[in-house]
């Protein structure tokens, strides 16, 4: 029997084979003249031909069939399920395949393991599952249950040529994605599912489910806010459980307790109502946690608290942010923005904002002239850290603030914001490209291997954070110890090289640095004040990282730094005693530079920033004489202040950025390049606006401009041109919700007349806990009301920022997730499960619901078989028409053959009688026959000439006739030629030979005339 079977794409034209007999009939008739034989073969080799033909246009198939299974295990790993059954999962699996699978038959078992996303733990192969300890393919998050992408995996796993069951391990708690969608097309491609219930035993459970504010709180108006919780029992009869109830207001960074005491919950959901009044406009975040009594009375600790979150909206309000040291140099501005109706927050830089929602209460910050790393010691150090200025970056472009850079000696470039996101969103870059502004710093790092903890890692981090602060025009090298001693990392004798072309190539070789124990500081420290003494830069310093080991200088070095005016900043990290400690203190103190000491690497990078700003110097211009700037371009904000303004001493060098978006409007006719010149630049970035002031407010370079009388309108007008639009946003509501995994946002749109305003062009972004940008998109409804969505699948505070119109005021709000939906519910889904097992696959019968999975698999689990039969057998189809085509084709050719060509087959006789012997027998019966046929003619010819010499003439009279001569003696033609010659009698009419030629002549002679 043959271990496949044909079958068609389109079995109708099976039909056509009906002609078979119409072709016998033509046939069987028109190939008489063949013979028999020959006729026979056509007619079968046409038939051969015209099936063929009619099989490849039915699209025949060649169809194996299967009785092979392959079962893939589906674990579920969220963190709904116990770690202790995870493991009863394994070890079930592992005895189920053992007990069931039929090696003979090579069955095939695999396992995936599921949590948020879907991962193979083993492939489907034909062996046993081996003994594993735990699972460890799933490396993603197990915060949420996402059944339908381990269905999807799993089915995509297996091979197609076996039967296919799925055997699901899982509570039903899904809450990502649509197993049971997805079941029913699974079912169509003839997939079992049997399920193994995971049953939850947990006896009670508690649920802070949510917070639930007003949607319009109002500044000093009371309002209620209810906290919701749930005393959840799996057999429903659950008692009352005590605990402690707590709630907590969070606004700028600073939490206030607004509710504490002692609670009873019933069984059942429980509202607490709580009465409170907020006085200042603000974004607030709440937060209510329940502490059970006793650990029995609740399963789950993460779904213990809640947060939500509100935002008050009041009159303009703005953050200032200064130094710590310089507090009160913007008094001045304060005072005039407060009596302008702003209200002004002020903020140290060592006391910064820590999340996005603090920044929601403002509508703009300004940067007053505060540098990115401030502070003179290594315990004072403070920092604006990268996830802070992408906070006042995003609170910009995705929420529509204004931001606001202010002047100073250690702003801009010259402060240490070069690289950051914050000079991306400014319309001017911190960098000079011009050639011509001499702005150009010098910087030579001095490393020595040092015994702190990752001592070379950190290293390479403060050497990359030094460099990375420079300007493209700036120098810098490095100088480490070898084997070989001292060394320049790069740039040869010199050692210095321009930053800007080679920065990326520098950074790279830091990264393969390994600087050795230095023995001295002399020999690297000559190299590096002459190579500094070489390089063509204004500023030059040096910094030395080490902890105290090597040797002292010699004076003359030191004596070479001051002669050069080179500064060295030395750190002592790890130092192992004060004489280490005061050797390089006494170092920075003789050139004029900085002593820090630090016991963890985690400081130096601040510490190098800021030193790098020592180099920056040079973009600080301070021109002889001043400058008085002018207005070059008319823009709103400016109207009714004069064109020509008081004089300034001095501004901070920038490069106003290519690109028409950017609008300088104030410039200094100093210096000459008009692009490094600007004093005032505007632009829009985002939904938000910013603008940079590379002059002070008059601390010490517009001290002029304190006594001018358009200080106030100047910049009353830049900061409300800046600032997010406070105005009434009329009746537009903002509602958000959180529903499976999405955030959905309504917004209910009214006219003044309370008519609907639809076919609004809304703008709309979101921001998620980690800052990034979440697509959103606001799509009309219903009259009026505008909805869009967005995924949620992290736990955190996101942000939503709607403008309704052109010049609107934004709709700002924000939907606080506290914690997965894996944790809200402690039951099993059983109607899932059920819904999962009962798929009926295409041909075969439904799964089943094995016994649960309890503290052990129990041997009903284990003798459920899921290699069992009830499934459809596995085909597997190759498509064969192509060489049915091929056959039609030779058959074809063989059908013209017989047809066309005659074969003799008596030679095939005379071959085997050769291979048999009979040669010589067969060469005799033919010299036989030749003699007989030699005889034969040699007796005709005879007798012709008897014919011939019997013909009678009639002669002459004549004397001299010939002799009558006896034909029959053997003398007769000696005896003729004698007698002479005698004429023979000729016959009446031509012969027959010349009638044929006559005839043939004639022949030729009509075709000729033709």
């Amino acid at each position: 029997m043959l271990p496949f079977r044909l079958g068609f794409d389109h079995p109708g034209y099976l039909w056509l084979l009906l002609a078979l007999p119409l072709l016998w009939w033509i046939g069987y008739a028109s190939l008489a003249s063949l013979g028999s034989l020959r006729r026979w073969m056509a007619l079968l080799l046409r038939t051969v031909v015209w099936t063929t033909l009619v099989l490849a246009i039915a699209g025949v198939q060649l169809v194996w069939v299967s009785d092979r299974v392959t079962v893939m295990y589906l674990l579920d790993q969220s963190e709904s399920i116990p770690v202790a059954k995870r493991q009863v999962m394994l070890d079930y699996v592992i005895r189920n395949v053992r007990r069931h699978r039929d090696e003979a038959r090579k069955d095939r078992a695999g396992i995936v393991v599921f949590g948020r996303d879907a991962a193979i733990e083993i492939p489907p192969y034909d062996d046993y599952i081996p003994q594993l300890r735990r699972l460890e393919s799933l490396g993603g998050r197990t915060d949420a249950t996402n059944l339908e992408s381990a269905i999807n995996l799993a089915k995509a796993s297996m091979p197609e040529d076996t039967t296919r069951r799925l055997v699901i391990v899982t509570d039903g708690n899904e809450n990502i994605g649509q197993a049971k969608s997805l079941a029913a097309r699974v079912a169509d491609s003839g997939i079992g599912i049997d399920v193994v219930p995971v049953v939850l035993e947990s006896s009670s459970e508690v649920l802070v489910e949510k917070i639930d504010l007003p949607n319009n709180i109002r500044k000093g108006q009371p309002f209620e806010a209810r906290v919701v919780l749930n005393n959840y029992s799996e057999s429903g009869s659950s008692a009352p459980v005590r605990g402690k109830l707590r709630v907590k207001q969070s606004v700028g960074g600073e939490d206030t307790l607004l509710l504490e005491e002692t609670i009873t919950l019933d069984p059942g959901k429980n509202v607490f109502p709580l009465r409170h009044q907020i006085e200042q406009p603000a974004a607030y975040i709440y937060d209510a946690e329940f502490v059970p009594a006793t650990e029995d009375d609740d399963g789950l600790r993460q779904n213990n608290s809640a947060t939500a979150y509100t935002y008050v909206r009041g009159k303009g309000r703005v953050l200032l942010i200064e130094e710590r040291s310089r507090m009160g140099d913007f008094d001045l501005l304060v005072q005039t923005l407060r009596d302008a109706n702003i209200e002004v927050v002020t903020q140290a830089s060592d006391e910064l904002f820590g999340s996005l929602a603090e920044l929601q209460a403002y509508d703009a910050v300004i940067l007053a002239g505060v540098p990115r790393v401030s502070g003179e010691s290594s315990d004072l150090i403070t920092s604006f850290t990268d996830a802070q200025i992408e906070m006042l970056v995003s609170n910009t472009q995705q929420l529509g603030a204004g931001l606001l850079m202010i002047g100073g000696p250690e702003s801009f470039g010259a402060g240490g914001w070069t690289g950051t996101k914050i000079e991306d969103a400014m319309p001017v870059d911190f960098k000079i490209k011009n050639t011509k502004i001499q702005a150009v710093g010098a910087l030579a790092l001095i490393m020595h291997a040092s015994e702190m903890a990752e001592g070379n890692h950190w290293q390479k981090v403060i050497a990359k954070a030094a460099i990375e602060q420079l300007g493209p025009s700036d120098y810098a090298g490095v100088l480490h110890w070898t084997m070989r001693g001292d060394s320049w990392m790069w740039g040869g004798r010199n050692g210095l090289l321009e930053v800007g072309p080679n920065r990326k190539a520098m950074l790279a070789a830091l990264g393969r640095m390994s600087p050795g124990d230095m023995p001295q500081f002399d020999p690297a420290m000559r190299m590096a004040v002459a190579g500094l003494a070489r390089t063509p830069a204004s500023v030059k310093h040096s910094i030395i990282i080490s902890d105290g080991d090597p040797t002292d200088p010699s004076p003359a070095t030191i004596k070479s730094f001051k002669d050069n005016n080179i500064t060295i900043s030395t750190v002592a990290v790890a130092s192992h005693g004060l004489t280490e400690s005061r050797r390089l203190q006494q170092i920075a103190q003789a050139t004029g530079g900085k002593y820090y000491a630090v016991a963890n690497g985690r400081a130096l990078p601040r510490i190098f920033q800021r030193e790098a700003r020592r180099v920056s110097r040079p973009l600080v211009y301070e021109p002889p004489g001043g400058a008085l700037p002018e207005v070059i371009f008319p823009h709103p904000m400016l109207d009714g202040v004069d064109r020509v303004l008081p004089n300034i001493s001095g501004f901070v060098l920038t490069q106003a950025k290519d690109s028409p978006l950017a609008q300088v409007l104030i410039q200094s006719p100093k210096p000459d390049a008009p692009e490094n010149a600007t004093i005032l630049a505007v632009w829009t970035y985002g939904l938000g606006r910013t603008a940079v002031l590379t002059t002070d407010s008059g601390t010490k370079w517009a001290s002029e401009w304190t006594g001018w009388a358009g200080y106030d309108k100047f910049y009353s007008q830049l900061v409300r041109w800046l600032m997010r639009p406070t105005g009434d946003t009329g009746k537009f509501t903002i509602a958000t919700q959180v529903r499976d995994g999405q955030v959905q946002v309504v917004v209910n749109a009214l006219s003044q007349d309370d008519s609907f305003l639809n076919f609004l062009d809304m703008n709309a972004t979101a921001l998620g806990p980690d800052l990034k940008p979440i697509p959103l998109r606001m799509r009309q409804s219903a009259p009026g009301r505008y909805v869009g969505e967005f995924p949620a699948d992290g736990s955190g505070s996101y942000f939503v920022n709607v403008i309704p119109g052109p010049g609107a005021a934004p709709l700002t709000t924000g939907v606080t997730v506290p914690y997965s939906d894996e944790f809200r519910v402690r039951e099993t889904n059983q109607a899932l499960i059920e819904s999962l097992a009962s798929t009926t696959p295409r041909g075969g019968q439904a799964g089943q619901v094995t016994v649960p999975l309890g503290t052990q698999p129990s041997e009903d689990l284990i003798n459920s078989d899921p290699f069992r039969g009830g499934l459809p057998l596995a085909r597997s189809i190759r498509d064969a028409w192509p060489w049915f085509v091929l056959a039609g084709c030779c058959m074809f050719l063989g059908d013209v053959f017989v047809r066309r060509v005659s074969i003799r087959f008596d030679w095939i006789g005379k071959k085997l009688k050769a291979l048999g012997g009979k040669d010589s027998q067969k060469d005799a019966a033919v010299t036989a026959r030749l003699d007989a046929l030699r005889k034969n003619k040699d007796s005709v010819d005879a007798s012709l000439q008897k014919r011939r010499a019997s013909v009678r003439f009639e002669p002459s009279q004549d004397s001299n006739a010939a002799p009558e001569i006896d034909l029959g003696s053997p003398s007769a033609p000696n005896a003729a030629k004698s007698a002479g010659p005698a004429k023979p009698e000729i016959p009446d009419g031509p012969s027959y030979t010349e009638r044929l030629l006559e005839a043939k002549r004639k022949a030729k002679k009509d075709q000729s005339k033709e």
